[in-house]
């Protein structure tokens, strides 16, 4: 059904190049050519299998936004980190809230808000190159460090 639901869309886009792929060839092709890749459609049960390795190819679960996203706004969208609750590290203050934060760039940004979105990353941009980094990516910072750098840092771009 997904595959004749897929192939029914694409004739409304001619102009748009698409292929169809089993995830696990999906996984392969994501790490071995990642460059040939623009948008990834898939069921939630792929999607999340497949945003787990993107995240993991960048470096960190930690990192990586995901959204499920209606861009015809009949329906609400969903944004969330891809992370998940991660039990094996609660409670430890190691959690990167990175992909907390360029998620809430992502909804404001699809909720209008654009100077918004481009001020919260900049403060990521900003706090992650001065090396304020957790453990996953790297440093020694706790979450709480970098949350509040992060938060800082948006607080001085308003003075």
């Amino acid at each position: 059904m997904w595959d004749e639901i897929a192939s029914e869309v694409a004739t409304e886009f001619p102009g748009v190049t698409w292929d169809k792929m089993l995830v696990d060839a999906m996984t392969v092709r994501m790490t071995l050519k990642p460059q040939s890749l623009d948008t990834i459609v898939a069921t939630n049960l792929h999607a999340d299998i497949l945003s787990d390795l993107a995240g993991a190819l960048a470096g960190s679960l930690g990192v990586a936004p995901t959204a499920n996203i209606d861009p015809e706004r009949r329906f609400p969208s969903m944004f969330e980190p891809i992370h998940g609750s991660a039990f094996d590290i609660a409670g430890k203050g190691i959690a990167n809230p990175v992909a907390a934060f360029w998620t809430a760039a992502q909804m404001l940004d699809h909720l209008g808000e654009r100077e918004g979105s481009a001020r919260l990353m900049r403060a990521v941009e900003r706090v992650t190159g001065a090396g304020i980094l957790t453990p996953d990516v790297g440093g020694s910072a706790t979450t709480q460090e970098v949350t509040e750098a992060v938060c800082d840092a948006i607080h001085f771009s308003n003075l």
